[in-house]
């Protein structure tokens, strides 16, 4: 990685603790975005704790990185039936060129 690339390890150590912060940060606040979700399908009385906010969070996280493996995986299928077809469509037109159909 790029911004890895600093001079020195403490360069490098800097780097990784903002990049470990960020994600701690995002799993908080998608967390407390879960828990309210959660708090408002409970019923009257009950409700979920803060401790389950971290939790929450980092399953949220690890399940949206998972969804857009997914989406990548199937955008990649698409891409290569297009480049499939892109390549049977230019060796068709090779082969009627040569033999002087147009």
């Amino acid at each position: 990685m790029w911004f890895l690339a600093q001079a020195g390890s403490e360069g490098a150590s800097s780097a990784w603790q903002a990049l470990l912060t960020f994600i701690h940060s995002a799993a908080a606040l998608l967390g407390q975005g879960l828990v309210k979700v959660c708090n408002f399908l409970l019923p009257a009385g009950r409700s979920l704790g803060e401790d389950m906010v971290l939790p929450l969070g980092y399953l949220g996280l690890l399940t949206a990185v998972l969804l857009l493996f997914d989406l990548i995986a199937a955008a990649r299928r698409v891409i290569w039936i297009v480049v499939g077809i892109g390549w049977l469509l230019l060796i068709l037109r090779i082969v009627l060129w040569a033999l002087g159909i147009q």
